[in-house]
């Protein structure tokens, strides 16, 4: 049974009455059908025979007879639009002509819809918005022949100007900036004479100087418009950039005016499902044709451009290098010739992934858009036009059009890589098998989980001294951080500047010179191990002992860490209200009461982020642990010839891939860490007192 609304609704909830009297008729009587009754099934009938004799029904025999109307005047209108377009002055600006040219189609589609606002919804939103046309296009016409006639005068004034009284203006004004410059000149000289006798200080002496030169500036600037010439360049490049601007704005107005009788004056149409969105799933761009939204769908045909000449083609082999597409992923050139290389396999079919899901997305969009507009269509919005789509993509889609280069450089640069190293973890790919390798499955995990094979005891003896690494070294840092940061913000201590310089000089020298410079000292002839053993008679081995060298390695990213805390703590402390402190004193808070409850609560409420940032960046700090003893010293029968008893896990895996070139293995130790990493940073920061108020 064929059934339609009564009404039909805009997107805010209002309601229209049809003006498809054929359609009405047919609410009506599947209203009356399903309120039932004795007559349902003569009314049953009656909507078969309504049905049946659908083209002889009144209402259709005019619609169709202002549908034949309407394009034998829509033929006579081109042809009166080139009659019309000849019989413009030429001399007209351009815009102007074009809005000529518009106003002359607005007075002859208002003079014909006329008739028909009764009839038809369409009709009736062609009456309303070329009468809107028809009212404002000639206020926007008569202002840029406005602007343009005073242009043109202007540039006829211009040729009438005396060239010579133009010349002896040029050196008046030469002169007058020589004079200017020279006054300005004595100004600072006597500034400077002020500074030095103390009567003003220096910032004060930098801000007089920097409003004597605006005042140059400006006196220059405002002598300059004494100048005929200079006055009417201006005034032309005045009104140009005003025609253009408020052309622009008034048009807009226009359109957004346009807009808003669109918006009251609904759709009918006789469809009842959305239909083409499932006919043209396949190729985005074709439903929005099919909707009449063109433009729009000249960006979805991009989409298809994309599907039909990249992502499918890629993701079955044309157009790689060597691979298969997704098939090469899964063979890993299995079976192909000596040349061909499994990793190049792997990163061409996880390409062609990407592709497919990109493809996948783009049709889904593609779908979820025609249907959406098909739906509200049947609902009696209408589509949006083009510059309403553009409104709308300014507004609601800028988040995801800015967001789109990002999300871009995130799938090639960021996910791409990790998929590679995923997936390199279930492979065998090892100093015998670079160029081809093969899938293991979870043969790698086992191994490390189970602490047997190429792992062994390695990775969880490497593991602990990581974690024990990681928590005291950046503990360390910040404690000493903010100590000192505590002490400087003391009131009582002066010299603050002095302090709070050679605190931040480690991290403002590179930690690549630090650490190489303690690499030296603290060799077996270095200054420092000579000194102690001088002083104390005690020999340091820390090069060659595992103890000295992990506790050289801790006091060291203490050392170097705490800049940064310090840094970030004084910040905060100075930020601190100094009336918490004054009532704390007034309740009789101690010091420590102070500390206890004022300033280390919010210290940590401001810092925590980055704190916990600061422990996983220690968990992967290579280049303190690389360039102080390059993970030494070596240990063989504990360690094996793959890691030193120094080496974190990031200096284990880069040994254990880029130098002996156990790629799987080192695969498989990056995920497990990363995401264990991950699990814990998150845990850390979600816990934290900052994450939990800034939910609420």
């Amino acid at each position: 049974m064929i059934s339609y609304n009564r009404f039909l609704y805009d997107d805010i909830g209002n309601k229209y009455k049809r003006k498809n009297l054929y359609l009405l008729e047919i609410a009506e009587l599947n209203e009356k059908i399903e309120a039932g009754g004795d007559s349902k099934k003569e009314l049953e009938l009656q909507l078969n025979k309504l049905i049946k004799t659908k083209k002889t029904h009144p209402y259709n025999i005019k619609l169709n007879k202002f549908k034949e109307e309407e394009k034998v005047f829509l033929k006579s209108l081109k042809t009166g639009e080139k009659d019309f377009k000849n019989t413009l002055d030429k001399s007209l600006p351009y815009k102007a002509r074009k809005l000529k040219i518009q106003l002359f189609i607005a007075e002859e589609k208002y003079k014909f819809y006329k008739d028909y606002v009764d009839l038809d919804y369409d009709a009736k939103l062609e009456y309303e918005k070329n009468k809107l046309l028809k009212e404002e296009l000639p206020k926007i016409i008569e202002y840029i022949v406005r602007e343009t006639l005073a242009i043109e005068k202007a540039l006829e004034d211009r040729k009438k100007i005396d060239l010579n009284n133009e010349n002896k203006f040029k050196l008046e004004i030469k002169k007058f900036k020589r004079e200017q410059k020279e006054f300005l000149r004595e100004e600072k000289g006597r500034l400077k004479e002020k500074r030095k006798q103390g009567l003003i200080s220096k910032k004060a002496q930098i801000n007089e100087a920097k409003i004597l030169k605006q005042k140059y500036k400006d006196a220059v600037t405002l002598k300059s418009y004494d100048s005929p010439l200079k006055i009417n360049k201006e005034i032309v490049k005045s009104k140009k950039h005003g025609i253009k601007r408020n052309t622009k704005l008034n048009l807009k107005i226009l359109n957004s005016n346009i807009s808003d009788i669109r918006r009251i004056n609904p759709i009918e149409v006789e469809k009842r499902k959305p239909k083409i969105a499932y006919l043209t799933f396949p190729f985005p761009g074709v439903g929005q044709i099919f909707n009449g939204q063109h433009k729009k769908a000249c960006i979805f045909l991009l989409a298809s451009l994309f599907i039909y000449l990249i992502g499918i083609p890629y993701a079955l082999g044309f157009g790689n290098y060597q691979g298969k597409g997704i098939r090469g992923l899964i063979t890993l050139a299995e079976g192909g010739r000596r040349v061909d290389k499994s990793l190049i396999f792997m990163i061409e079919g996880i390409l062609a992934i990407f592709f497919v899901i990109i493809s996948l997305f783009l049709l889904y969009f593609s779908f979820k858009d025609v249907v959406k507009v098909e739906k509200n269509t049947i609902k009696g919005i209408r589509p949006n036009n083009w510059f309403e789509t553009k409104s709308t993509l300014g507004e609601e889609g800028f988040p995801y059009v800015v967001n789109l280069p990002a999300l871009i450089v995130i799938v090639f640069m960021v996910l791409v890589p990790v998929t590679t190293t995923v997936l390199l973890s279930f492979t065998g790919m090892d100093p015998n098998h670079q160029s081809k390798f093969s899938w293991i499955g979870i043969k790698n995990y086992k191994m490390i989980v189970l602490g047997k094979g190429l792992a062994g005891s390695v990775f969880w003896l490497t593991l602990v001294w990581t974690i024990i690494w990681t928590l005291v070294a950046t503990t360390l840092a910040i404690l000493l951080g903010f100590a000192l940061a505590l002490l400087v913000n003391n009131d009582r201590v002066k010299g603050k500047a002095i302090f709070r310089t050679i605190y931040l000089l480690p991290w403002a020298v590179p930690a690549f010179i630090t650490i190489m410079f303690f690499s030296i000292m603290l060799s077996p002839n270095g200054a420092i191990s000579q000194l102690i053993n001088n002083i104390w008679g005690i020999s340091l081995s820390v090069k060659t002992n595992a103890t000295q060298t992990r506790i050289a390695l801790i006091l060291l990213q203490g050392w170097l860490g705490s800049s940064y805390i310090f840094l970030l703590a004084t910040g905060v402390l100075q930020a601190i209200p100094n009336d918490l402190y004054e009532a704390a004193e007034m309740d009789g808070a101690t010091a420590w009461q102070k500390l206890r409850r004022i300033t280390i609560p919010i210290v940590l409420f401001q810092t925590t982020p980055l704190l916990v940032g600061q422990y996983v960046f220690n968990f992967n700090n290579f280049s303190i642990i690389y360039l102080f003893n390059g993970g030494g010293p070596f240990e063989p029968s504990v360690y094996g010839n793959l890691a030193g008893s120094s080496d974190l896990l990031i200096s284990y895996i880069y040994k254990l891939t880029i130098e002996k070139q156990y790629q799987g293995i080192g695969a498989a130790i990056t995920v497990f860490v990363s995401i264990a990493v991950m699990f814990v940073s998150f845990l850390g920061y979600r816990n934290s007192k900052a994450f939990k108020e800034e939910r609420l």
